[in-house]
């Protein structure tokens, strides 16, 4: 799935603009800091999907509706759109069982931007955990110790008309 949403040519890459990236990344942590429904561990913010890794407090579908709700919302302000969908209706979503699947997950979301060489290290990308870190000033990073259970999440935009037509979106 990863595979298909990195190389797309066509859709929507409104995560690919730095204040829809920053919204998001926002809209993250305070869904942790100031709603407490998750505790974040790993987060990247792609041109076209993000990729969460949390240990929710709340039913996934309540997170998840608070944060697309908001998102989409301030997302569509910066944007001009007014009553269109911003993000897919769906997500993918899958409990994370064991402290090796953990760690993988949580790997696996951190390097996701050197892997579609956007960057040479995961702190280089700015909307991302490893680059949080990096800004904390070398703090360790965020609850890599036991950590199920834990969720991770992908989740990605939904199409206009136009863009699913093969009319790109920028």
């Amino acid at each position: 799935m990863d595979r298909l949403l990195d190389e797309a040519r066509t859709g929507p890459r409104y995560l690919d603009r730095a204040e829809i990236a920053q919204l998001v990344v926002d809209a993250i942590q305070y869904g942790e800091s100031e709603l407490h429904h998750y505790v974040l561990h790993a987060f990247v913010v792609m041109a076209n999907h993000v990729h969460l890794l949390v240990t929710p407090h709340v039913p996934v579908p309540n997170l998840l509706r608070s944060l697309k709700g908001i998102t989409a919302k301030r997302a569509n302000q910066a944007l001009g759109r007014t009553g269109k969908p911003f993000w897919q209706d769906e997500s993918y979503d899958r409990l994370v069982r064991d402290e090796s699947e953990f760690r993988r997950i949580h790997a696996y979301i951190e390097d996701h931007p050197v892997r579609t060489g956007l960057v040479a290290a995961p702190e280089d990308y700015a909307w991302s955990s490893a680059s949080l870190r990096r800004a904390a000033q070398g703090a360790g990073p965020r609850s890599r110790g036991t950590a199920p259970p834990a969720l991770a999440v992908a989740q990605v935009h939904k199409p206009t008309e136009a863009e699913e037509e093969g009319h790109e979106a920028h």
